[in-house]
């Protein structure tokens, strides 16, 4: 499947965080916009810097009224400590099949390294913004917050 468009309805799906809570994009939908991005691995320098971009513009993506969500297919306990080691303030959620990667069609990059990717779906639950780079770090954080403005 090739990856989400904008104007397309985000595929629902449910994911639980780095606390083993089940987290279901629906249930966003008519309260907020979310940002879902996904990430090859963390603890990892170009995942760390993302995140911890992501975290320092926090406050940004909530006066947009949006909520940030990290997806890697690491365990949940991984999850639980690269969140705490950073401070990471939003939900990381574990993709341990690849199942929703695949739903999201973020392809993996050389056939190996799984692909990073963030879309920007409103409140309505309808993509808004697609952005594709496995070494632009910043670009993540800088086209959600563009595709959150307009």
């Amino acid at each position: 499947m090739s990856a989400l468009t904008n104007g397309t309805t985000a595929p629902d799906f449910e994911l639980p965080d780095q606390e083993g809570k089940l987290i279901r994009l629906g249930d966003y939908r008519g309260k907020s916009a979310v940002v879902v991005y996904f990430y090859p691995k963390d603890d990892t320098t170009g995942c760390t810097i993302e995140a911890c971009r992501f975290r320092d513009d926090e406050a940004k993506f909530r006066a947009a009224g949006a909520a940030v969500l990290g997806i890697s297919d690491d365990s949940i306990e991984s999850h639980a400590k690269f969140a705490a080691k950073y401070n990471l303030p939003f939900r990381l959620l574990s993709d341990k099949s690849g199942r929703v990667r695949k739903l999201y069609g973020v392809k993996k990059t050389f056939g190996v390294i799984p692909g990073r990717m963030t879309f920007v779906i409103d409140r309505e639950g309808v993509v808004r913004r697609v952005f594709s780079s496995q070494t632009n770090f910043a670009g993540h954080i800088e086209e959600a917050l563009a595709g959150l403005a307009g």
